[in-house]
């Protein structure tokens, strides 16, 4: 054994020795010549021993020790006789030898208390008396160590638990399934996302989606894609559109359309001054933009109805105390578009000084009952019905003022405000506004106009009224057997003094002249065979009985019957189809804000109308009318496909207005006549069919389709992310860009650039951006061509036809197309416009959302020529250079120098794929030198190009090109036109058809230079495709 071995074997002892004498007393000394190392604080044989040396126990080290012969060693002397000496001390010290013996006890006492590295009470047991199954069965345990297991069990149950407050036990299921705390329920989930007063129909059978603030249905939960169409086509579809928002204008006629021809113009159509929409016999319908910036800064399309005059008992228009010239109007708006068209409204009407709301109406508490005396449904605010009753709160209420005051039931529209929060607005006083005058000596003066009042007031409606919309050919008729037209009041109802709005109503004879004139014609469109056949927008006033009264037993389907079409006068039929509905017979007491508050208050509970029904003598017949079962309603004809020459008004429809807290009422008679609910995603479908823009989808120049493009981005890109990498499609690969948006400003800006160097003698069709052309920045944001005699003439020259290019429409007196007629055309728009189109393929296929639009090749126009049914050109596949980047090395290949950069160099090779561009070989110096150098330098801006030469600085996906995109025209083999926005396979076209925009310039470059019997034709590629398929353009106006 060596030196070390015996060495490190001693100091082990020594320390040993060390850790068991440490609580000793410091007056004993042992001596190292083999003398006993006594331990009991007395003398030694040799006498009394004092230990000078300053170590903290009181001897000597033990270093020194082990160097001297003697020592301690284990219990007995190293050089002894084996045992210690039989001598005692004459004498002790007591104060030391207590000291010891306490250092002792604690030391004994805390090393049987002390428990074993596991907390468990087994280790209080030998180990032959331990168990694997005592930590199941703890009556295994002795009796002693029972509790003790039972309470550590307990706390170990316990420890992963949240600890849950307790509910009062008076909240059992019955009491939270009562209707007044079901409806507290209901409001206080309302707080971010509101619910339409059909929401809980919905919840139960479609799929629910939050979009701007409203829970909407977006599609049922079954199957039933082409049962709508066919609903659509053939009979009715109802659909819920009371998240929109209305606005309503109060003020004198001229000062109305003073103000809001500032936000219009009359390029683009009607405006709110058309001669048939003032009446109030039409409903109308216009694009709003910004005061004073037509064509730039569009807000999106709005739906608008005016008030019509009301005749007096002398037959001259009254309109109340405020002379004939007040006019009323009503502008529907998408939700998403409010929040830019009310500051707007408010800015050209001088509208500024906000009205307190007034104080919320309180109805008499009821006496407790089981269920409350009135229930305007799920779609109240949050403080809405308040039940009354007893019972303790909800734990929730005591953090709500509302739910905490006295049970008093409060209506209110909207639950997204609180009952403070101004919902009207009218003009100050007086009001100042600065105008910039230019003069022809001191150029730009500023002049301060002293304004006066303008005597406008907005008011804010959403949520105050039900907007149902019928579509399909037998809307009427679904109309017509739901609702029956207000019967009239006894003559002791009338005498007698009524708290309802009826009975007054009916004491006035012009008033009910005007209910049989309006009942007639409502009857009279039972004689109807298609709601196509009434004039688009026309509008009938109409005072309806409650429908819960006629509910039939069980659910038919309703259809034109001839025999009641017998019973119509044909010549009044005749001239209904013709002129419309008459202007007086528009009027409606839905106008009122008196009205609809009293029918809102007064409306019959379900529990009412249930009791009714089981009152009744014979089963199944009609109900009696109360006096509060007579509700105003507006009913206004929607027209359908106005655009092109197919399928014309397909799609027409009613819509159907109502007082708030009277959704249900008239929904459920409505779907117990057979007809289809549909969704947002019918919605959009029904104007794919149209051939019309949908709202906010194929908008990019407005606010709110801004927006709403980059939420859609943002979901799909975390849609395509969720994939695992190998079941993702390759959009580089494919040669698509942006396969989540479309570059509208990218897209204008380089069509402009091609025509600029066209026109200075660069080349000719083959002339396009290069990938690494510097974009400046624009100088206007880009617009949708909206002016309708320019969309004529374009609709002209496409020589648009029929989905299966079938036949051609007259051209007439449009211009033929050249040069110098689309340099005129460029100069009045601008060159930063965009088309509205819609594309039908020529053959198979079905666009997707997001497709190319490109412009067809001398060679593909030749080809097409020789074979018309061909399907057409396919993209050569591209290179992807940023693969190299996103994929990570395996671990295999990290040892292995230069594997990682000859892969890279094999994969980023380009110039095996004909007609791409390959960029900077992979293969250089510097690549391989550097891998993070082998991406193709796109743009020559180094602010720009940071991002892609370093890996580090930019979150890659592998599949999608990286920002900032190169080139969006010359990209691809196939110079790129435009996007499509909407695409599928359209059941009414029998064949693929897709709406999209086109630049404008582009457009009348690829007119011009393709053959008058090939107009039109261009080629498009779906994102995941490399196939081109022929489509035809048609713009219809």
């Amino acid at each position: 054994m060596s030196f070390k071995e015996l060495s490190k074997m001693s100091t082990a002892k020594h320390r040993m020795r060390d850790k068991k004498m440490r609580n000793q007393p410091i007056n004993v000394t042992y001596s190292s010549q083999g003398s006993s190392h006594w331990r009991n604080g007395g003398d030694t044989p040799t006498g009394r021993g004092h230990d000078l040396s300053p170590h903290p126990w009181g001897h000597g080290s033990s270093h020194s020790g082990h160097a001297q012969g003697g020592g301690w060693v284990r219990g007995h002397q190293r050089e002894g006789h084996g045992g210690y000496p039989q001598a005692l001390p004459t004498h002790i010290t007591a104060s030391a030898f207590a000291k010891a013996r306490a250092a002792e006890v604690n030391a004994m006492l805390t090393a049987v208390t002390k428990t074993t590295g596991s907390s468990h009470v087994f280790g209080a047991l030998p180990k032959h008396m331990r168990r694997r199954a005592m930590s199941h069965n703890t009556k295994r345990l002795p009796c002693r160590l029972r509790d003790m297991a039972n309470n550590m069990l307990e706390k170990s149950q316990k420890a992963g638990q949240k600890v849950k407050k307790e509910q009062s036990k008076s909240k059992s299921r019955k009491a939270r399934r009562r209707h007044g705390n079901m409806l507290l329920e209901f409001n206080r989930r309302q707080r971010k996302n509101l619910w339409l007063e059909t929401h809980i129909w919905h919840a139960k059978r479609f799929h629910v989606v939050k979009r701007w603030g409203y829970c909407l249905g977006d599609r049922p939960t079954y199957k039933c894609y082409r049962a709508c169409y066919r609903a659509m086509s053939s009979h009715c579809l109802l659909q819920d559109m009371s998240y929109y928002c209305c606005v309503e204008l109060q003020g004198p006629g001229e000062q109305l359309l003073a103000a809001l021809s500032k936000l219009t113009s009359k390029e683009t159509g009607p405006t709110f001054a058309a001669a048939m929409c003032v009446s109030g016999s039409r409903q109308g319908s216009v694009v709003v933009y910004r005061a004073g910036q037509y064509p730039l800064q569009p807000l999106g399309p709005v739906t608008f109805l005016w008030r019509p005059r009301t005749q007096g008992r002398g037959g001259q228009e009254d309109q109340g105390s405020q002379g004939s010239t007040h006019r009323q109007l009503w502008i529907w708006a998408h939700p998403t578009m409010k929040t830019d068209l009310l500051p707007e409204l408010q800015a050209v009407c001088q509208c500024s000084e906000a009205v307190l709301p007034p104080a919320p109406v309180d109805l008499p508490v009821p006496q407790p009952a089981p269920t409350p005396t009135l229930a305007p449904g799920p779609g109240a605010g949050p403080e809405a019905v308040q039940a009354s009753g007893s019972g303790s709160k909800r734990k929730w209420s005591s953090r709500e003022p509302e739910a905490a005051g006295p049970p008093a039931k409060k209506l209110l529209g909207c639950s997204t405000i609180s009952a403070t929060t101004p919902v009207t607005w009218r003009s100050s006083t007086t009001g100042i506004v600065i105008r910039w005058v230019l003069t022809g000596t001191t150029g730009l003066v500023i002049r301060w106009v002293l304004t006066g009042t303008t005597g406008i007031v907005i008011s804010d409606l959403t949520m105050e009224m039900v907007r149902y919309r019928l579509i399909g050919p037998l809307s009427h008729s679904v109309l017509t057997e739901t609702l029956a037209p207000a019967t009239h009041t006894d003559a002791p109802g009338k005498s007698r003094p009524s708290p309802f709005w009826w009975p007054d109503h009916c004491r006035d004879d012009c008033n009910m002249s005007l209910h049989q004139q309006q009942a007639g014609v409502f009857n009279m469109l039972r004689g109807v065979y298609s709601t196509a056949e009434v004039p688009a927008g026309s509008v009938l006033g109409l005072t309806v009985d409650d429908p819960r009264l006629t509910l039939p037993n069980k659910r038919s389907k309703a259809v034109s019957d001839i025999r009641k079409a017998q019973g119509v006068n044909e010549e009044r039929r005749r001239e209904l189809m013709l002129k419309g509905i008459p202007e007086p017979l528009s009027q409606s007491s839905l106008w009122d804000r008196s009205v609809r508050d009293n029918v809102t208050h007064n409306k019959m509970t379900d529990q009412e109308v249930n009791r009714l029904r089981n009152d009744v003598l014979v089963p199944g017949s009609r109900l009696p009318t109360p006096l509060q079962g007579r509700v105003p309603v507006l009913l206004l004809q929607q027209s359908g496909k106005s655009q092109g020459t197919e399928m014309g008004s397909w799609g027409a429809g009613w819509d159907l207005l109502l007082p708030k807290a009277w959704g249900m009422a008239f929904w459920v008679p409505l779907v117990y006549r057979g007809v289809r609910i549909g969704g947002l995603r019918m919605s959009l479908k029904h104007t794919q069919n149209k051939g019309e823009p949908h709202f906010p989808h194929d908008y990019p120049d407005c606010p709110a389709g801004a927006r709403f493009q980059e939420e859609q981005e943002a979901e799909l890109l975390a849609k395509f992310r969720r994939r695992p990498p190998a079941k993702r499609t390759n959009y580089i690969k494919h040669g698509c860009l942006a396969p989540f948006r479309c570059p509208w400003q990218q897209l204008v800006e380089e069509w402009e650039l091609i025509v600029k160097e066209e026109g200075g003698g660069g080349g000719g069709e083959e002339a396009v951006v290069p990938m690494e052309q510097e974009v400046t920045p624009p100088q206007s944001n880009f617009t949708v061509l909206r002016n309708r005699k320019s969309l004529r003439q374009l609709s002209a020259w496409c020589r648009p036809t029929s989905s299966k290019c079938q036949r051609a429409r007259n051209l007439g007196s449009t211009p033929q197309l050249n040069r110098n007629v689309a340099a005129s055309l460029l100069s009045a728009h601008g060159g930063s416009s965009l088309v509205w189109i819609r594309l039908s393929l020529v053959t198979k296929g079905q666009p997707e959302q997001h497709a190319l639009v490109c412009v067809p090749t001398a060679e593909d126009l030749q080809l097409v020529r020789k074979e018309p049914g061909c399907t057409g050109p396919q993209e050569p596949l591209h290179t992807d250079h940023f693969k190299s980047r996103v994929k990570r090395p395996r671990k295999k290949d990290h040892n292995k120098p230069g594997t990682s950069s000859s892969s890279s160099a094999k994969q980023s090779d380009p110039a095996s794929v004909p007609g791409v561009n390959p960029g900077p070989d992979p293969s250089s110096s510097s690549s391989l030198t550097n891998p993070c150098t082998s991406v193709p330098s796109v743009n020559p801006d180094p602010s720009s190009s940071s991002s892609l030469t370093n890996p580090c600085t930019s979150a890659l996906t592998l599949g999608l090109w990286p920002e900032p995109l190169p080139s969006v025209t010359s990209h691809c083999s196939r110079v790129t036109l435009g996007w499509v926005t909407q695409g599928d396979f359209s059941l009414s076209a029998g064949c693929g058809e897709a709406l999209g925009l086109l630049s404008l310039t582009g457009l009348l470059h690829t007119l011009l230079r393709q053959p008058d019997g090939q107009r039109g034709l261009v080629l498009l590629r779906n994102p995941g495709s490399l196939q081109y398929r022929f489509a035809k353009i048609n713009i219809e106006v």
